[in-house]
Formats: C-alpha cells, structure tokens, sequence
C-alpha cells in the first residue's frame, strides 16, 4: 500500500477495485481500529481529535468510495478531498469534532464557539505550536456559530520536532477560546505514534 517511509499523497495507483476491497473490508476496518484509537483523543467535554496519516485517509476514501459507489469519477474527489489531510512530514494534521447527541444542546454550544479553530494548540514542554485551519470553507458562520466539524493543521518547527520527539516530553493538547479552555495530557503511546507522522 505505501511506496516510500512517509507517504504523504495517496494517488490513483493506490485505490483497490471496490469489488477486492469488498472482499478484504472486514478485516481491514478490524485492523484500522487500534489505529484510529492510537491516534484520539478527547479534550474537553466536547472536542475529540482524530489524528490523519496515510493510512487513516486511505481507509477512509476506501469506505467512501465503497458506501458511495460513485465509480472511476468519485475517485479524483476523493482524492482531492482527503490528500490535504495526510501529514507532509513537518506537521500533525487532525479532524476535530464536537459531538453531542442533543441537537438544542449543540447548537447552543456552537454559538459559544466562533472561531474556535483558530485557538487549538499542541504544547511540548511549554512550547505551543498553533492550529492552522483548512481554508477551504469558512467554518464560522456569518451568524457566529461554529461547524462541528474543523480540519487543522499543527506546522511543526525541526526543533519543535526533536522536542515532541525527546523521550519523557510533556506534550498538551488544548483550545484557549474564551468559552473553551480545555486541555488533555498526550499518553506517552499516543506520542510515539504520532511521532511516525514526521519525515
């Protein structure tokens, strides 16, 4: 599936027939599973982040394609949808979610939440690395409330690299937005595969 130590691009040479995906699914979503869980984590009562490789996003164009069946023309969507969510080798690249099943309960907590994307952090040892969103729609809307969905990217310094990488490093994972100023503690696993994330 990969052709080189850190692919950061999956290309059309890289997507199985949906009828040999079909044949393997079971087992690959069983395998994906530890994967994904590796690379989550909750912050705050609210916010989870899912941490994007090469793998998670092939996976997911895979089940897209496969739930779809949009054929030989989805795969260029698929591609360009997700290809910008695989790390380039000095960054971290996470989909963050706010998931709250009351519908009422989430809209009133989105409203509180404008610009929310633009506040998340990576701390390693006191050094925070800020969030720089996917541009590619806005996701506050006019009347301020906030997508529960946001693409971020975390661009990565090589010294910023070599301190997430530095055993026994205290990395922190959090929002400083007004109505949401929530931190989680990165487990020394989550680090470690993460870590695989750099070039």
């Amino acid at each position: 599936m990969t052709k080189m130590p850190h692919p950061s691009e999956i290309t059309r040479g890289d997507i199985m027939s949906i009828e040999d995906y079909a044949k393997e699914r079971a087992e690959r979503r069983k395998a994906m599973m530890p994967v994904k869980r590796e690379r989550r984590i909750e912050v705050g009562p609210h916010a989870t982040f899912y941490f994007e490789s090469y793998e998670t996003m092939w996976h997911q164009i895979h089940e897209m394609l496969y739930i779809e069946k949009g054929g030989d023309e989805q795969i260029e969507d698929e591609l360009t949808a997700y290809n910008p969510l695989i790390p380039k080798g000095k960054e971290l690249v996470a989909t963050v979610m706010f998931e709250i099943d009351d519908p009422i309960r989430r809209k009133n907590v989105l409203y509180k939440l404008a610009g929310i994307e633009e506040t998340a952090f990576i701390d390693i040892d006191g050094d925070r690395v800020m969030s720089d969103p996917e541009h590619d729609i806005d996701r506050t809307s006019e009347d301020g409330k906030s997508s529960s969905v946001h693409f971020l990217h975390f661009p990565f310094t090589d010294e910023q690299i070599a301190a997430f990488k530095k055993p026994g490093a205290k990395v922190m994972i959090g929002f400083s937005h007004e109505n949401y100023q929530h931190l989680a503690v990165v487990s020394d696993a989550m680090i470690a595969r993460l870590g695989g994330d750099f070039a």
